[in-house]
């Protein structure tokens, strides 16, 4: 999180200054060298030494290598309890609007190959068992109305995690007099948190992007099982690329990424538990325990992109069989149908299911 902790860090040179606790010339000076650190992070010069204890003391360090004394001046009035939560707040806000990008091209996808396969009919499936006759079409949408929901789902988590703890100090405030409005325009922030001690400690918006995750794969789960049927009874061909053979069988290709993904989706809900297991006993303000937060979190976003460009793909280069999809229909899947035509006669419609 060296770019968040670098940004925030910006911002706040610039409150302190703004409160008059360092002069316009000192904020400057802390500027110029942050941006200096952050050029070696994009150039990949930047060095880690054993004293960094964390993101934050390596960037504090470097810098007044820098500049020199005037850097120390920049924790003024800040502790590392409210550094990580905004770093940690950044870094989620900014994942999570890459994700809805994502979640946006898997939906297209989804919806041009399905608006590309609409004649091709299709058994429908309720218990498992042959029900109706629909449109391949309506079945690839389905599953694309339960990613809708979780992309406005998404949208709606954002503004909740993009608050600015920044000015929090270690849990009692900022004792400058610090804008803390300033600092959340600065940062692109909706607004402040409201109370300092729970604005170092909240975790709320990484464990409901765990659930949201969870959610996600769990759609994806079943999006993959029923094409992982379907490919069985030889109703669409999974491309060679999300496919692998079998090491002693020739004959067989197997639905690898499919199964890939919907194996994700317990293991994103264990992230998800895991993390409030952690939270769960944890007394107000900051607590160590709640840097166990960044290896789930981390994880979770890049198992989410993983899957949904792995959705998409597989949508994109699968292959429908219609001739082997209409094999699946016969007479009877239009006995609702014929009810519905007998009710429309004047036939009650209990006494058509016995005609059926």
């Amino acid at each position: 999180m060296w770019n968040q902790d670098i940004r925030g860090s910006i911002a706040y040179a610039k409150a302190i200054a703004k409160a008059g606790i360092i002069t316009g010339d000192e904020s400057s000076q802390l500027v110029d060298g942050l941006r200096q650190i952050h050029a070696e992070w994009v150039n990949g010069t930047f060095t880690l030494k054993p004293g960094d204890e964390d993101i934050h003391t390596a960037n504090e360090r470097r810098l007044t290598e820098l500049i020199g004394p005037v850097g120390g001046k920049l924790h003024t009035g800040r502790s590392r309890n409210d550094q990580v939560a905004t770093d940690t707040r950044l870094w989620t806000v900014e994942a999570e609007r890459q994700i809805l990008k994502d979640l946006a091209q898997l939906l297209h996808t989804g919806a041009e190959y399905a608006r590309e396969h609409v004649d091709v009919l299709m058994a429908g499936y309720t218990h498992l068992q042959p029900a109706q006759p629909i449109r391949f079409s309506h079945w690839i949408m389905s599953h694309m109305a339960a990613l809708m929901r979780d992309a406005e789902r998404l949208r709606e988590l954002i503004p909740r995690a993009n608050r600015c703890p920044l000015g929090c100090g270690a849990l009692a405030g900022n004792a400058f007099g610090v804008d803390r409005q300033f600092l959340a325009d600065e940062l692109g922030f909706e607004g402040v948190t409201p109370n300092s001690l729970d604005g170092v400690s909240d975790r709320d918006f990484v464990v409901e992007f765990l659930m949201w995750a969870s959610m996600l794969l769990m759609h994806l789960s079943q999006m993959a099982e029923d094409l992982i049927i379907t490919n069985m009874l030889k109703g669409v061909v999974i491309a060679d690329a999300y496919a692998t053979g079998s090491s002693l069988m020739p004959q067989k290709k197997n639905p690898d990424a499919l199964e890939l993904l919907r194996g994700k989706a317990g293991i994103m809900l264990g992230k998800a538990v895991g993390v409030m297991a952690t939270l769960k006993g944890l007394p107000r303000a900051y607590n160590k325990d709640l840097q166990e937060d960044k290896v789930p979190l981390f994880e979770a976003v890049d198992t989410v992109k993983d899957c949904i460009a792995i959705a998409t793909g597989v949508i994109a280069t699968m292959t429908p069989k219609p001739d082997n999809l209409m094999k699946a229909l016969c007479p009877e899947m239009l006995a609702t149908d014929l009810a519905d035509y007998l009710f429309r006669k004047g036939v009650p419609f209990r006494e058509t299911n016995h005609i059926r």
